[in-house]
């Protein structure tokens, strides 16, 4: 089988939240670079494979997909015998769903502005925006005192299985780990122990490998 091809660029979290489900399901992939800083996604082959020029996208074959959840969702279904079930009968079925409609509701919303605000803009040569950072702040730590009641009666998301559902937070996780809101994840020790589950898992180390993460600012004076 040819190898997929995944556009964007390999710093992306929604790139990574992608690469994080292939590797899973042990699949062979190569990343497109498309470079948001040219406008490569907004130029004509580009939004042929998504018109709303956004990344990433996917290319399996005949199939095209954009949306990285319903990309996710998609190689977890088509590729369910392969590596990792994401899907597993033996999983709630309802915790499942819901908390893959919590991930995007909730804590994709809050957890994206920070790591915008504070890993991001940092790399452009700007600076956070305070108000900004605060205000997510409070909510994702309100957002992951719900995450600390559920972890507490649950090794994953779903119940005792890594799913889909533990997968699409993986990248965001990482990225919140790398700014100073930490924290928010390590003061809540269930919240801690899910996260340190995910990032030990053979296959989102091989994704974290691949990420050309910039080294950390230097404490030198």
């Amino acid at each position: 089988m040819a190898p997929l091809k995944l556009y964007g660029m390999p710093l992306s979290p929604n790139v990574v939240r992608v690469a994080t489900v292939l590797n899973e399901k042990g699949l062979d992939f190569e990343i497109v670079p498309v470079d948001l800083t040219t406008g490569a996604h907004k130029q004509p082959d580009f939004l042929a494979l998504n018109p709303f020029g956004q990344i990433p996208a996917l290319v399996d074959g005949d199939e095209v997909l954009f949306e990285s959840r319903a990309i996710n969702r998609y190689i977890a279904s088509k590729y369910a015998s392969e590596g990792t079930d994401l899907l597993p009968a033996t999983a709630s079925a309802a915790k499942l769903e819901v908390w893959l409609e919590v991930e995007s509701h909730h804590f994709y919303p809050n957890a994206s502005p920070l790591v915008f605000q504070l890993l991001v803009r940092p790399l452009l040569g700007g600076a956070p925006d305070a108000a900004v950072v605060e205000k997510h702040a409070e909510q994702l730590a309100k957002v992951l005192d719900v995450y600390e009641a559920h972890l507490a009666r649950n090794k994953y998301l779903a119940g005792d299985e890594f799913t889909l559902a533990d997968a699409n937070h993986a990248s965001y996780l990482l990225y919140l780990s790398k700014t100073p809101k930490a924290g928010l994840v390590a003061a809540r020790p269930h919240v801690k122990a899910w996260w340190e589950a995910i990032a030990a898992r053979p296959a989102f180390q091989k994704t974290v490998a691949a990420i050309p993460l910039p080294p950390p600012p230097s404490s030198s004076a």
